[in-house]
């Protein structure tokens, strides 16, 4: 009877163990997918101000507006 409480007492602890393990890394998971979130919410910040600065630099509609409507120099 002994060795059962002993083998049950043994086996619970290795749970016990698994289990703050688990803890710790889901802990670090969280971080590591709010710091991403951060670094993606940063990122398409930028990437809207690259299109309006792009947008902002384009010339006004109209003939000749486009890079493709220019007429390269040697015609």
């Amino acid at each position: 009877m002994a060795d059962m409480d002993a083998n049950t007492d043994n086996r619970m602890e290795a749970l016990e163990v698994r289990l703050a393990f688990q803890d710790e890394l889901l802990d670090a998971l969280n971080a590591t997918v709010a710091r991403q979130q951060k670094e993606i919410d940063l990122l398409q910040q930028q990437i809207r101000l690259l299109y309006q600065q792009f947008r902002n630099a384009q010339p006004d509609d109209g003939p000749g507006a486009s890079p493709r409507d220019d007429i390269p120099p040697h015609y």
